[in-house]
């Protein structure tokens, strides 16, 4: 299959960035949640803010995994017009999804290098791309729909039938 154009480190970043922001308002409302069902005495508790901070964790996995192995985009992606994609570019499946989403975190516990790499190799792959056999590759714009021009349907008058111009 063709290869689409691979996205590079800063266009990542930012779609990153955006999907930091989704799981932020995640981890938000969990809390908000937490707080609604146990009232104030488990808002101020110590055993709340790991809950919700695991809970938002699993969220993250299923939430990437998912939207990775389907359409190869999560919000962020979307947003920036760029997709995952393994090898064959399709969509990876749900365990190479869930593989990758772990490896996130291989690339950051190197001091983030592996997620650099996206920006030194020539073929823009991260650590996790790597390990999971994906990349990330731009959406290439759909190309617009033809213009069809129908033809006029005003009658036109015939030898049989005589104009009315000029008459009235």
């Amino acid at each position: 299959m063709e290869q689409g154009r691979p996205a590079g480190f800063w266009i990542r970043a930012v779609a990153l960035g955006l999907d930091f922001v989704v799981l932020f308002l995640v981890e938000l409302s969990l809390g908000a949640v937490a707080g609604l069902v146990g009232g104030s005495e488990v808002e101020s508790s110590l055993g709340l803010a790991p809950m919700v901070w695991i809970f938002t964790m699993i969220f993250a996995g299923l939430y990437t995994s998912t939207m990775h192995s389907i359409s190869g985009q999560t919000v962020g992606k979307m947003l920036l017009r760029v997709r995952v994609v393994d090898l064959d570019g399709r969509p990876p499946g749900f365990g190479a999804a869930l593989l990758r989403h772990i490896a996130y975190f291989i690339s950051l516990g190197i001091f983030g290098l592996g997620y650099l790499m996206a920006a030194l190799r020539q073929d823009k792959r991260a650590l996790h791309d790597l390990i999971a056999s994906t990349r990330v590759e731009h959406v290439s714009r759909p190309a617009p729909p033809p213009v069809v021009v129908e033809p006029s349907r005003e009658p036109v008058a015939t030898a049989e039938e005589p104009s009315s111009a000029g008459y009235l």
